[in-house]
Protein backbone atom coordinates (compact mmCIF):
# COMPACT_ATOMS: atom_id res chain seq x y z
CA UNK A 1 0.00 0.00 0.00
CA UNK A 2 2.70 2.61 0.89
CA UNK A 3 4.77 1.15 -2.19
CA UNK A 4 2.19 1.97 -4.53
CA UNK A 5 1.34 5.13 -2.55
CA UNK A 6 4.72 5.94 -3.24
CA UNK A 7 4.88 5.14 -7.12
CA UNK A 8 2.15 7.82 -7.82
CA UNK A 9 3.47 10.29 -6.07
CA UNK A 10 6.89 10.00 -7.85
CA UNK A 11 5.26 9.83 -10.80
CA UNK A 12 3.12 12.89 -10.25
CA UNK A 13 6.14 14.60 -9.56
CA UNK A 14 7.63 13.25 -13.28
CA UNK A 15 4.39 14.05 -14.74
CA UNK A 16 4.93 17.77 -13.65
CA UNK A 17 8.25 18.40 -13.97
CA UNK A 18 7.49 17.35 -17.69
CA UNK A 19 4.52 19.50 -18.02
CA UNK A 20 6.72 22.43 -16.62
CA UNK A 21 9.47 21.72 -18.95
CA UNK A 22 6.81 21.57 -21.98
CA UNK A 23 5.98 25.04 -20.85
CA UNK A 24 9.15 26.12 -20.87
CA UNK A 25 9.94 25.26 -24.31
CA UNK A 26 6.52 26.22 -25.57
CA UNK A 27 8.16 30.06 -26.52
CA UNK A 28 11.35 28.43 -28.03
CA UNK A 29 9.42 26.34 -29.92
CA UNK A 30 6.66 28.45 -31.50
CA UNK A 31 9.58 30.93 -32.19
CA UNK A 32 11.87 28.75 -33.93
CA UNK A 33 8.11 27.29 -35.58
CA UNK A 34 6.97 31.22 -36.79
CA UNK A 35 11.24 32.54 -37.73
CA UNK A 36 12.74 29.66 -38.74
CA UNK A 37 11.25 26.66 -39.69
CA UNK A 38 8.18 28.18 -41.45
CA UNK A 39 10.45 30.56 -43.55
CA UNK A 40 12.86 27.45 -44.59
CA UNK A 41 10.10 25.44 -45.94
CA UNK A 42 8.90 28.79 -47.96
CA UNK A 43 12.42 29.00 -49.51
CA UNK A 44 12.70 25.46 -50.18
CA UNK A 45 8.91 25.10 -51.82
CA UNK A 46 9.82 28.07 -53.93
CA UNK A 47 13.42 26.71 -55.18
CA UNK A 48 10.91 24.00 -57.10
CA UNK A 49 8.61 26.61 -58.86
CA UNK A 50 8.60 29.05 -61.51
CA UNK A 51 9.53 32.40 -62.35
CA UNK A 52 6.07 34.38 -62.98
CA UNK A 53 6.45 36.76 -66.04
CA UNK A 54 6.51 40.11 -63.80
CA UNK A 55 8.47 38.26 -60.68
CA UNK A 56 6.78 36.37 -58.19
CA UNK A 57 6.27 32.57 -58.91
CA UNK A 58 4.22 30.54 -60.65
CA UNK A 59 3.06 27.23 -59.19
CA UNK A 60 4.51 25.22 -61.02
CA UNK A 61 6.89 22.17 -59.99
CA UNK A 62 10.36 22.43 -61.79
CA UNK A 63 13.75 21.45 -61.13
CA UNK A 64 14.82 24.64 -63.66
CA UNK A 65 16.14 26.21 -60.66
CA UNK A 66 18.63 23.61 -59.82
CA UNK A 67 19.78 22.68 -63.19
CA UNK A 68 20.94 26.40 -63.49
CA UNK A 69 23.03 25.87 -61.16
CA UNK A 70 25.42 23.91 -62.64
CA UNK A 71 26.80 26.61 -65.08
CA UNK A 72 30.28 27.71 -64.71
CA UNK A 73 29.18 31.06 -63.70
CA UNK A 74 27.36 30.86 -60.60
CA UNK A 75 30.31 28.22 -59.60
CA UNK A 76 32.39 30.98 -60.37
CA UNK A 77 30.86 33.42 -57.54
CA UNK A 78 30.65 30.41 -55.17
CA UNK A 79 34.41 29.48 -55.45
CA UNK A 80 35.46 32.98 -55.16
CA UNK A 81 32.89 33.38 -52.12
CA UNK A 82 34.30 30.41 -50.65
CA UNK A 83 37.83 31.57 -51.09
CA UNK A 84 37.23 35.51 -49.37
CA UNK A 85 35.48 33.60 -46.71
CA UNK A 86 38.54 31.22 -45.87
CA UNK A 87 41.31 33.71 -46.08
CA UNK A 88 39.34 36.46 -44.31
CA UNK A 89 39.15 33.26 -41.26
CA UNK A 90 43.07 32.54 -42.01
CA UNK A 91 43.59 36.28 -41.34
CA UNK A 92 41.51 37.01 -38.62
CA UNK A 93 42.78 33.67 -36.86
CA UNK A 94 46.28 35.11 -37.03
CA UNK A 95 45.68 38.65 -35.60
CA UNK A 96 42.85 37.76 -33.14
CA UNK A 97 45.35 34.29 -31.47
CA UNK A 98 48.17 37.05 -30.36
CA UNK A 99 45.79 39.93 -29.47
CA UNK A 100 43.42 37.12 -26.90
CA UNK A 101 46.24 35.68 -25.36
CA UNK A 102 47.36 38.93 -24.73
CA UNK A 103 44.40 40.02 -23.21
CA UNK A 104 43.08 37.53 -20.98
CA UNK A 105 46.55 37.03 -19.72
CA UNK A 106 46.30 40.98 -18.43
CA UNK A 107 45.49 41.82 -14.65
CA UNK A 108 41.99 43.46 -13.77
CA UNK A 109 41.02 45.96 -14.42
CA UNK A 110 42.69 46.23 -17.61
CA UNK A 111 41.41 43.02 -18.88
CA UNK A 112 37.79 44.18 -18.73
CA UNK A 113 39.47 47.64 -20.15
CA UNK A 114 40.94 46.35 -23.44
CA UNK A 115 37.71 43.52 -23.71
CA UNK A 116 35.84 46.46 -23.64
CA UNK A 117 37.65 48.19 -26.39
CA UNK A 118 37.23 44.62 -28.17
CA UNK A 119 33.29 45.10 -28.43
CA UNK A 120 33.00 48.60 -28.87
CA UNK A 121 32.86 48.35 -32.76
CA UNK A 122 29.46 46.46 -31.87
CA UNK A 123 28.13 49.80 -31.00
CA UNK A 124 28.40 51.61 -34.78
CA UNK A 125 26.39 50.40 -37.33
CA UNK A 126 28.06 47.99 -39.40
CA UNK A 127 26.96 49.61 -42.72
CA UNK A 128 28.22 52.88 -41.09
CA UNK A 129 31.72 50.96 -40.46
CA UNK A 130 32.07 49.89 -44.01
CA UNK A 131 31.00 52.74 -45.59
CA UNK A 132 34.42 54.34 -43.44
CA UNK A 133 36.68 52.13 -45.25
CA UNK A 134 35.58 53.92 -48.67
CA UNK A 135 37.39 57.14 -46.62
CA UNK A 136 40.41 55.32 -45.93
CA UNK A 137 40.62 53.04 -49.88
CA UNK A 138 40.07 55.52 -52.21
CA UNK A 139 42.41 57.48 -54.66
CA UNK A 140 41.87 60.13 -52.93
CA UNK A 141 41.46 58.49 -49.36
CA UNK A 142 43.57 58.31 -46.28
CA UNK A 143 46.47 55.79 -47.48
CA UNK A 144 47.10 56.87 -50.99
CA UNK A 145 47.47 60.13 -49.58
CA UNK A 146 49.71 58.95 -46.69
CA UNK A 147 52.02 57.18 -49.32
CA UNK A 148 52.31 59.66 -51.85
CA UNK A 149 53.07 62.15 -48.93
CA UNK A 150 55.69 59.97 -48.12
CA UNK A 151 56.96 59.86 -51.92
CA UNK A 152 56.20 56.01 -51.79
CA UNK A 153 53.94 55.99 -54.74
CA UNK A 154 53.69 58.49 -57.49
CA UNK A 155 50.29 57.84 -58.74
CA UNK A 156 47.35 56.23 -56.39
CA UNK A 157 46.95 52.79 -55.80
CA UNK A 158 43.40 50.70 -56.64
CA UNK A 159 42.81 49.54 -53.63
CA UNK A 160 38.68 50.64 -53.51
CA UNK A 161 36.28 48.05 -55.87
CA UNK A 162 38.81 44.54 -55.16
CA UNK A 163 39.44 41.53 -53.73
CA UNK A 164 41.89 43.24 -51.78
CA UNK A 165 38.83 45.88 -49.94
CA UNK A 166 36.60 43.22 -49.60
CA UNK A 167 38.98 41.00 -47.71
CA UNK A 168 40.12 43.83 -45.47
CA UNK A 169 36.27 44.87 -44.82
CA UNK A 170 35.30 41.70 -43.71
CA UNK A 171 38.33 41.03 -42.15
CA UNK A 172 37.68 44.31 -39.76
CA UNK A 173 33.66 43.52 -39.70
CA UNK A 174 34.09 39.92 -38.40
CA UNK A 175 37.13 40.57 -36.33
CA UNK A 176 36.10 40.88 -32.64
CA UNK A 177 33.95 37.18 -33.66
CA UNK A 178 37.20 35.19 -33.49
CA UNK A 179 38.70 37.27 -30.62
CA UNK A 180 35.72 36.64 -28.08
CA UNK A 181 35.30 32.66 -28.37
CA UNK A 182 39.29 32.71 -28.17
CA UNK A 183 39.46 34.90 -25.20
CA UNK A 184 36.85 32.83 -23.80
CA UNK A 185 39.23 29.61 -23.90
CA UNK A 186 42.25 31.34 -22.56
CA UNK A 187 41.07 32.51 -19.56
CA UNK A 188 39.97 29.46 -18.84
CA UNK A 189 43.52 27.76 -19.90
CA UNK A 190 45.79 26.15 -17.02
CA UNK A 191 48.63 28.17 -17.12
CA UNK A 192 50.34 25.65 -14.57
CA UNK A 193 50.36 22.86 -17.61
CA UNK A 194 52.81 25.32 -19.11
CA UNK A 195 54.98 25.38 -16.69
CA UNK A 196 54.92 21.28 -16.47
CA UNK A 197 55.56 21.32 -19.75
CA UNK A 198 58.90 23.14 -19.84
CA UNK A 199 59.97 21.54 -16.75
CA UNK A 200 59.73 18.81 -18.72
CA UNK A 201 62.34 20.16 -21.38
CA UNK A 202 59.91 21.73 -23.82
CA UNK A 203 60.73 24.66 -25.37
CA UNK A 204 58.22 27.59 -26.16
CA UNK A 205 57.57 26.72 -29.31
CA UNK A 206 56.89 23.17 -28.30
CA UNK A 207 54.94 24.07 -25.34
CA UNK A 208 52.86 26.24 -27.62
CA UNK A 209 52.18 23.87 -30.73
CA UNK A 210 51.88 20.82 -28.30
CA UNK A 211 50.05 22.14 -24.77
CA UNK A 212 48.49 25.61 -25.82
CA UNK A 213 46.89 25.13 -29.31
CA UNK A 214 44.96 21.53 -28.46
CA UNK A 215 43.32 23.01 -25.12
CA UNK A 216 42.35 26.19 -27.09
CA UNK A 217 41.59 24.05 -30.32
CA UNK A 218 37.30 24.32 -29.23
CA UNK A 219 37.82 28.74 -28.95
CA UNK A 220 39.67 28.38 -32.76
CA UNK A 221 37.12 26.27 -34.01
CA UNK A 222 34.07 28.14 -32.71
CA UNK A 223 35.88 31.23 -33.65
CA UNK A 224 36.11 30.02 -37.26
CA UNK A 225 33.09 29.23 -37.62
CA UNK A 226 31.47 32.28 -36.53
CA UNK A 227 33.92 34.07 -39.03
CA UNK A 228 33.63 32.08 -41.76
CA UNK A 229 29.94 31.49 -42.29
CA UNK A 230 29.11 34.98 -42.26
CA UNK A 231 31.80 36.10 -44.16
CA UNK A 232 30.84 33.54 -46.83
CA UNK A 233 27.26 34.93 -47.13
CA UNK A 234 28.51 38.47 -46.96
CA UNK A 235 26.52 41.03 -49.50
CA UNK A 236 27.10 44.31 -47.60
CA UNK A 237 30.91 44.73 -47.59
CA UNK A 238 31.10 43.20 -51.21
CA UNK A 239 28.41 45.66 -52.22
CA UNK A 240 30.27 48.84 -51.10
CA UNK A 241 33.65 47.74 -51.32
CA UNK A 242 33.74 45.16 -53.93
CA UNK A 243 31.58 47.03 -56.54
CA UNK A 244 30.40 44.42 -59.36
CA UNK A 245 33.95 43.34 -59.53
CA UNK A 246 33.74 41.22 -56.69
CA UNK A 247 30.32 39.94 -56.22
CA UNK A 248 29.75 37.19 -54.25
CA UNK A 249 27.42 34.77 -53.51
CA UNK A 250 25.23 36.68 -51.01
CA UNK A 251 24.85 39.91 -53.74
CA UNK A 252 23.80 37.14 -56.35
CA UNK A 253 21.34 36.33 -53.98
CA UNK A 254 20.39 39.57 -53.13
CA UNK A 255 20.05 40.75 -56.82
CA UNK A 256 18.10 37.55 -57.51
CA UNK A 257 15.42 38.63 -54.78
CA UNK A 258 15.29 42.64 -55.71
CA UNK A 259 16.52 43.42 -59.25
CA UNK A 260 16.00 40.36 -61.54
CA UNK A 261 12.50 39.65 -58.94
CA UNK A 262 13.32 36.06 -59.76
CA UNK A 263 12.13 34.13 -56.46
CA UNK A 264 12.79 30.35 -57.47
CA UNK A 265 16.44 30.81 -58.44
CA UNK A 266 17.18 33.07 -55.72
CA UNK A 267 15.47 30.45 -53.59
CA UNK A 268 17.48 27.47 -55.24
CA UNK A 269 20.79 30.02 -54.24
CA UNK A 270 19.99 30.41 -50.66
CA UNK A 271 19.21 26.38 -50.35
CA UNK A 272 22.85 25.60 -51.83
CA UNK A 273 24.47 28.20 -49.49
CA UNK A 274 22.56 26.40 -46.36
CA UNK A 275 23.64 23.60 -47.76
CA UNK A 276 27.33 24.39 -48.19
CA UNK A 277 27.83 25.96 -44.67
CA UNK A 278 25.96 23.01 -43.13
CA UNK A 279 29.04 21.30 -43.92
CA UNK A 280 31.35 22.80 -41.86
CA UNK A 281 28.89 23.06 -38.87
CA UNK A 282 28.57 19.17 -38.84
CA UNK A 283 32.40 18.94 -39.01
CA UNK A 284 32.80 21.02 -36.25
CA UNK A 285 30.01 18.50 -34.00
CA UNK A 286 31.67 15.28 -35.15
CA UNK A 287 35.28 16.84 -33.50
CA UNK A 288 33.49 17.59 -30.61
CA UNK A 289 31.96 14.28 -30.36
CA UNK A 290 35.22 13.03 -30.85
CA UNK A 291 37.18 15.30 -27.87
CA UNK A 292 34.25 14.05 -25.53
CA UNK A 293 34.80 10.49 -25.70
CA UNK A 294 38.49 10.79 -26.05
CA UNK A 295 38.01 12.70 -22.50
Amino acid sequence: MWQSEQKKSTSTIENRKLINLLILLFPATIWLLIFFIIPLLIVLIYSFLERGTYGGVVWEFTLDNYQRLTQGIYWTIFWRSLFLAFITTIICLLISYPLAFFVATRKQPWRNVLLMLVIIPFWTNFLVRTYAWIVLLRSEGVFNTALQSLHLINEPLTLIFTPFAVTIGLVYGYLPFMILPLYATIERLDFSLLEAAQDLGANDLRTFFRVVIPLTMPGIIAGCLLVFIPAFGAFITPDILGGAKTMMVGNLIQNQFLEARNWPFGSALSILLMIIILIPVIIYFRISEGRKQSL
